[in-house]
């Protein structure tokens, strides 16, 4: 985990690689500090709901509100709050091992309408900064630079530059880059000499 990193800490860490003066808070009432603060959040969620991250996942029963659907289904659940991209990743009649997904129902909102008794979903939660494994931290680092190059530099080249970092070329639709990498440590469990050693390779001058 990359403990103690904070939402400014990793804000810092993209405005140094686009050659900009860190902030110290968002509202420090800088230029930059105001732009951290509109972007951020929506670039970490961003970054979160592109993979189903390891990190990120939680499994849960749904509670069965009292009332009853109008129409087409028999019960409708509530969806854990927060959840990332507002749906779940799978639903679930059932918690045994091995059980297979279901997909007769709706989601209307911040409730789920089905005809089964009793529901269960994997879904994505957004997770503290403390607590982002080393190679998201420096995903979302990347992430963050591409989308802060305009505002801070006002160089669309730069943007461009760390979009590719990030993401690959226009050729791997978006899913190469840092992201693959990312991908490949959150599935594996790789440690931070790995990614090190794409740092070394892959972001050069």
């Amino acid at each position: 985990m990359a403990q103690g990193d904070t939402q400014v800490s990793i804000v810092n860490q993209a405005l140094i690689l686009l050659g900009a003066d860190t902030i110290s808070s968002f509202t420090d009432g800088s230029s930059a500090g105001n732009s951290c603060n509109i972007i951020y959040p929506k670039v970490k969620v961003t970054t979160l709901g592109m993979y189903p991250w390891s990190f990120s996942l939680k499994k849960s029963e749904l509670s069965r509100l009292s009332t009853s659907p109008t129409a087409h289904y028999l019960y409708q659940y509530s969806l854990p709050p927060g959840m990332i991209n507002s749906v779940p990743r799978s639903v679930y009649a059932s918690s045994d091992r091995g059980s297979p997904t279901i997909r007769d129902y709706e989601i209307q909102g911040q409730t789920l309408l089905t005809n089964q008794e009793k529901i269960f979903v994997d879904f994505q939660q957004d997770i503290v900064e403390a607590k982002l494994p080393v190679y998201f931290v420096q995903l979302l680092v990347y992430m963050l630079a591409w989308n802060l190059a305009e505002p801070i530099t006002d160089q669309t080249e730069k943007g461009n530059y760390y979009k590719t970092i990030a993401l690959g070329s226009i050729a791997e639709n978006n899913r190469g880059g840092f992201f693959r990498t990312s991908i490949n440590l959150d599935g594996a469990g790789e440690s931070s000499p790995v990614i090190a050693q794409y740092l070394l390779t892959e972001v050069r001058d």
